[in-house]
């Protein structure tokens, strides 16, 4: 008993004094971009009339969730991360938290978070997001990661959901414009990680996870994400046609991908390792200028209306 009280308190003061490193935990930066897509997801389910809690405790839900299956995910590869150049001084390869500080963080934040969308959002948004946890903390880091060179795509599902979640925080319902969303994510995905799969190869094949450049090699690769990106080019074009979106997002979203295949090309066919570290880095621009394209194309005329 004395035991237990005193792990409590080491873990509750430990929270405090190491809150960088649990929220390292959290990979911050991925689940931001996550968050932003689904924010985007809630304005366009319902233009001007998205309501301050759907807003606030759905964005706080999924925040906590996707923060949760990030963390389960350095668990899991903390072996694998100890060995790799770019993840060796994560929290736990490099000493600073031990696992069982990762586990409890994670539940504490992942049922938080559960909690908060089943009681303050609705429960098919709880129940789609714990979906997407299990998807990739378990399904893609537990198996898919380590059993097929198809794992980004496969796995890429949980990934894409975020504004499909913010649509239905809003809505309570699934609509054919959020898959669309969800599908434009899903195909951005392979690409986006092949690149820096290409660059990161050999850490890769150092501790046996195969990346498609590993068992495939990199012109293989290369060619498939050219591929991936002509199909993103042309499923972005999708929001247009089904009224979705306006002339401005189609125009923006054509340059967008006009760089992106620029990058592709370029990738494909100079073979340069440092294009593809820049090609990962410009799709993450990519879509952030994408959804933010979405959002302001749908508001513009809200705003000439207001302002008429």
């Amino acid at each position: 008993m004395g035991t237990q009280t005193s792990k409590s308190l080491t873990a509750s003061s430990g929270l405090f004094t190491q809150w960088p490193e649990y929220l390292e935990l959290c990979k911050p930066r991925v689940v931001a971009l996550m968050v932003f897509t689904a924010i985007v997801g809630m304005f366009l389910a319902a233009p001007g009339e998205v309501g301050l809690t759907p807003l606030v405790f759905g964005t706080l839900g999924i925040s906590l969730m996707a923060g949760s299956a990030a963390a389960i995910n350095h668990l899991a590869d903390r072996h694998v991360d100890a060995i790799m150049r770019r993840t060796h001084l994560r929290p736990l390869p490099s000493g600073t938290l031990e696992a069982w500080h990762v586990l409890s963080f994670a539940g504490v934040i992942g049922i938080t978070g559960m909690a908060i969308l089943v009681v303050l959002v609705n429960t098919l948004t709880a129940v789609l997001t714990l979906i997407s946890l299990i998807g990739y903390a378990m399904v893609y880091t537990l198996y898919l990661k380590r059993a097929t060179p198809l794992n980004i795509v496969i796995g890429g599902a949980a990934g894409a959901t975020p504004p499909l979640l913010g649509w239905t925080a809003v809505t309570g319902q699934i609509d054919p414009n959020a898959l669309l969303l969800f599908l434009i994510i899903f195909i951005w995905t392979p690409p986006h990680f092949w690149a820096l799969a290409i660059y990161r190869k050999e850490e890769y094949a150092k501790v046996d996870i195969p990346m498609l450049p590993v068992t495939h090699g990199d012109d293989f690769t290369r060619l498939h994400i050219l591929l991936y990106t002509i199909l993103l080019v042309v499923i972005t074009i999708m929001p247009f046609l089904t009224g979705m979106s306006g002339p401005i997002y189609l125009g923006g979203a054509l340059l967008l991908g006009a760089v992106f295949l620029y990058y592709a090309v370029k990738l494909k066919i100079t073979r340069q390792r440092e294009l593809a570290i820049q090609t990962f880095v410009y799709s993450i621009v990519y879509l952030m200028l994408l959804f933010a394209l979405l959002l302001f194309d749908r508001y513009l005329p809200l705003m000439q209306q207001q302002f008429a």
